[in-house]
């Protein structure tokens, strides 16, 4: 890949002499899905695959973008002047909006921009998989721009500008979760973080003879193109009619008993079903993170199922590929747990899989599947990875 990413940077920009190199990693969330939002807890890790770049600055005063994974029937980079960065932009190279986002951003936030950046991204993230691929650009962006430009950006901010980035340019409404995992993943961990304050906290990821298997349903999914800003809409709505009758900052202050005494509160019913996804999530992925702290795997695997259930039947973020593909691991010998990961409508499972039936469960699953639904479907088992960062090229 490094060979490749240089002679394909020389040819884009003139030279790579000056190249620095970065790497993002994407995430998987463990457990706690759609709940970052509503102020809850959240159990995730960065993992093995992501976005690698290539970086240095220029004497133009403009940012140039060019990905190998995109433009590939393009001559040129786009680019432009830092001061026309306004508003999204309608063009076929849509991806260009999210380093965009994040530079509007970082001027907002009052970094100077003294020179202008040319950037080569290349990635073995599958788009659209629900793994963060967004997540993963616009961290990676921050990254480079503020190592390029002396920014002094730590990894806390770089998250949140990369949200803000997202949910105030792209137009999508999301959490903190993908972009906190992705800029603070620390190897072999897996993170436990308080949406609501940010508090976080490190768990080795010790799974003994257990392994991570994401199952790419190959359904691609699109969160600015989905109903997520609806899901977000019908948690607010729930949120403002509880709050007329007990004070409360957010749904997953709310315990699932304490839901229960005001769930008379809700005028809709889709609306309640949503908040009960919300608070009955939290409660999960606090005992999974608990159970997973200790060595407790069948418990996590059983927790991991139930999310995948509520997703399902409350939250309504899954399809029927997803839902085929979490049935055919809960019917397999060796899987403890599976559920969808993400922000759903699309994307793929996590499986948590006795080492020595990952082989089996991938030809089982995948002959299946395909049977089912005419599609196939992609298998990736990972390591966990640092958060995003300058990074030697050697893969």
């Amino acid at each position: 890949m490094l060979e490749e990413m240089y002679k394909v940077f020389a040819e884009i920009y003139g030279s790579d002499s000056n190249a620095e190199s970065f790497f993002s990693p994407g995430r998987v969330n463990l457990i706690g899905e759609h709940t970052d939002h509503e102020g809850g807890y959240v159990f995730s890790c960065a993992i093995g695959f992501g976005i690698y770049a290539l970086a240095q600055k220029n004497s133009l005063g403009k940012l140039r973008l060019y990905s190998m994974n995109f433009d590939g029937s393009y001559d040129s980079p786009f680019e432009i002047p830092y001061e026309a960065i306004t508003e999204k932009l309608a063009i076929p190279r849509s991806w260009v909006n999210y380093p965009l986002g994040v530079v509007s951003t970082l001027r907002k936030h009052g970094c100077q921009f003294t020179s202008g950046v040319d950037i080569l991204y290349n990635g073995n993230l599958p788009d659209g998989a629900g793994l963060s691929s967004s997540a993963a650009l616009e961290v990676l962006t921050v990254r480079i721009l503020s190592d390029l430009l002396g920014f002094g950006i730590d990894g806390v901010k770089a998250a949140l500008y990369s949200q803000e980035a997202e949910n105030n340019f792209v137009g999508v409404r999301c959490g903190i979760m993908d972009q906190f995992a992705v800029s603070m993943g620390r190897k072999n961990s897996a993170i436990l973080l308080n949406c609501s304050t940010l508090e976080y906290s490190y768990a080795p990821l010790e799974l003994g003879t257990y392994r991570i298997v994401i199952t790419n349903s190959n359904v691609p999914h699109s969160l600015a193109g989905s109903e997520y800003n609806l899901r977000r809409q019908q948690c607010e709505a729930a949120l403002s009619d509880i709050r007329k009758t007990v004070s409360i900052s957010c749904l997953c202050d709310l315990s699932v008993s304490e839901l229960d005494e005001v769930s008379y509160t809700v005028k809709d019913p889709v609306n309640l079903r949503r908040a009960f996804h919300a608070v009955s999530e939290n409660a999960r992925a606090l005992r999974a993170s608990q159970s997973l702290k200790g060595g407790d795997i069948q418990t996590f695997g059983k927790l991991m199922n139930a999310s995948h259930v509520s997703l399902r039947d409350n939250y309504e973020v899954t399809v029927p590929e997803l839902d085929i593909l979490a049935s055919l691991a809960w019917n397999f010998e060796g899987v403890v747990g599976s559920r969808m990961t993400g922000g759903g409508f699309g994307g793929c499972t996590v499986s948590i899989i006795d080492g020595e039936r990952v082989s089996a469960f991938k030809e089982y699953a995948g002959s299946e599947y395909e049977r089912l639904t005419g599609r196939k479907a992609s298998f990736y088992e990972t390591g966990i990875s640092d958060g995003a960062g300058r990074f030697a090229l050697n893969v």
